[in-house]
């Protein structure tokens, strides 16, 4: 594609240099940019593309895009520089027009919420996969199609990235999508430009309140997935905006759309609402009425916060024309989702779950699970990720304190910030729940930490290591070390005597 092409009835740009030259890709990332790229300068976290344009250009770069004024930046001679108003909005928009709309030739299914996406989205994939539909994945553990895996560090990728992934997989026959979308992805304009059938609203509870401010601007973000929502629609059919009418945000997500709405609750009434249900630690069994009739539902997923998760599932599938039998079969297939609520089994006498929890509320819900279904005590290992919301860290240690007997704090991804000082925040919640009583224990080693939990577990037990779920790796300063809380688990009971059933590594996934 040549650069005009591109450009073609593009407004508001400052152009200056040709713009016959031929572009080979759209890139952000100067490290990976290749020869004929057009490479589009976006101020990150701690980097800004603008300053790296001489770094693009030495490696092959055909032109750039900026917003700030070119007369000020270091641009190599003879270069063609393009000016926009914002970098981001335009990165997501050449992106689209260069793999030609890849989400008009796919149906799309798009999942936020603070809780519960990863699970959501795994669902919707064993839903329409098992009706024959391709179905492509893209979330926080992976990013797939069919037998097809592809590199990945984000939750929702970068624009560019993002409709790079989706081209792949309508060019290798993808029916579909189904992928987690991000609080930060909708304010950084990650997927702008994607045509989204359904949208499906899990929950929102505290986090990310160092980017978004405060509870009023983080819904702010999340609706914006549901305002995308039938807006230039160019595919057949009413796009969907399929909500948990149990949260208490839901009113204000269905003010946001002008998309056909379907709700879903546990108790209340909805179009998707449960009769009757059964929660045990073997599963969920739940009779479901909805307007395209009964639903039996039967799952290895654990807890009511599963149920909403499958309700919702469902909810997008039977919209996009999936019949009940074969939504029944696919949430039956799903056994399990990496890192939720997994169980470690080496032969102990108690149980070991990791679980993704990192919030209050997801703590809350994964302890209250094992609250109801320990035949003994409940000890929950859990931390808080250095440079992020620090808000939440009281109130997870105050959750713990209330629901578990005994808790180890230690540290999940510090990053720059001190561990101890992160789990002394945490304590501040710890103590306030446990009134004076020493029922838990500050180590910062999370290896040594999981150790000391396990050691102190004893038959009918229940220990939850919380927070890092599917993680193979953690972040210390500048460092990024492998640590995956499953084979730490292992290795604990190993050396406590058990000995593990099966593999090097614990069961995960399907």
């Amino acid at each position: 594609m040549r650069l005009d092409q591109l450009l073609s009835g593009w407004t508001g740009l400052e152009v200056s240099g040709p713009t016959s030259v031929s572009i080979t890709g759209v890139g952000h990332d100067s490290r990976t940019v290749s020869p004929g790229v057009l490479f589009v300068c976006i101020r990150g976290f701690r980097h800004d593309g603008h300053g790296f344009i001489a770094d693009a250009v030495s490696r092959g770069a055909a032109a750039v895009m900026v917003e700030r004024d070119p007369a000020a930046l270091t641009i190599p001679a003879g270069i063609t520089v393009i000016r926009v108003p914002d970098s981001r909005v335009a990165l997501a928009a050449a992106a689209c027009r260069f793999f030609d709309n890849p989400s008009a030739s796919l149906r799309l299914v798009g999942v936020t919420g603070t809780n519960g996406k990863t699970t959501t989205t795994y669902l919707v994939e064993a839903i329409l996969t098992g009706a024959g539909r391709l179905t492509g994945l893209l979330g926080t553990i992976e990013y797939r199609c069919g037998a097809a895996t592809f590199p990945g560090e984000r939750t929702t990728p970068e624009s560019s990235d993002l409709q790079s992934l989706l081209a792949r997989m309508r060019d290798l026959g993808a029916w579909g999508a189904v992928m987690e979308v991000s609080s930060h992805s909708l304010s950084l304009h990650r997927v702008d430009g994607c045509e989204f059938d359904v949208g499906i609203f899990t929950n929102l509870t505290q986090d990310h309140l160092d980017f978004h401010k405060t509870m009023q601007g983080y819904a702010e973000a999340k609706a914006r997935l549901f305002q995308m929502l039938g807006r230039d629609r160019s595919k057949p059919g009413d796009a969907a905006a399929v909500l948990n009418a149990d949260d208490p945000w839901s009113p204000f997500m269905l003010r946001q759309t002008r998309a056909r709405v379907i709700r879903f609750s546990l108790s209340g009434e909805a179009d998707l609402r449960v009769r009757r249900m059964s929660l045990t630690l073997d599963g969920i069994r739940a009779t479901v009425e909805s307007p395209w009739g009964p639903l039996e539902i039967a799952s290895a997923l654990v807890g009511a916060h599963n149920l909403a998760n499958i309700l919702g599932a469902a909810a997008a599938a039977l919209h996009l024309g999936v019949d009940r039998p074969t939504v029944e079969a696919g949430i039956a297939n799903l056994r399990a989702v990496p890192g939720r609520f997994e169980k470690v089994e080496a032969g102990q006498p108690y149980g070991v779950v990791v679980d993704y929890a990192h919030t209050p509320d997801a703590l809350e819900r994964v302890l209250r699970i094992a609250r109801e279904f320990s035949a003994g005590r409940v000890i929950a290992v859990f931390g808080c990720g250095g440079d992020r919301d620090r808000g939440k860290r009281p109130l997870m240690g105050e959750v713990a304190a209330r629901l578990a007997d005994y808790v180890v704090l230690t540290s999940d991804n510090p990053r720059s910030e001190d561990p101890l000082a992160i789990l002394e925040e945490i304590e501040v919640g710890v103590r306030k729940a446990y009134a004076g009583s020493e029922r838990h224990a500050k180590i910062p080693d999370r290896r040594e930490a999981i150790h000391a939990a396990l050691a102190r577990a004893q038959a009918g037990d229940l220990v939850v290591l919380a927070g890092k779920g599917h993680e193979t790796y953690q972040i210390l300063r500048d460092r990024t070390i492998p640590f995956d809380d499953r084979v730490v688990a292992k290795d604990a009971l190993a050396a406590l005597g058990y000995a593990a059933r099966g593999g090097e590594r614990p069961p995960g996934g399907r």
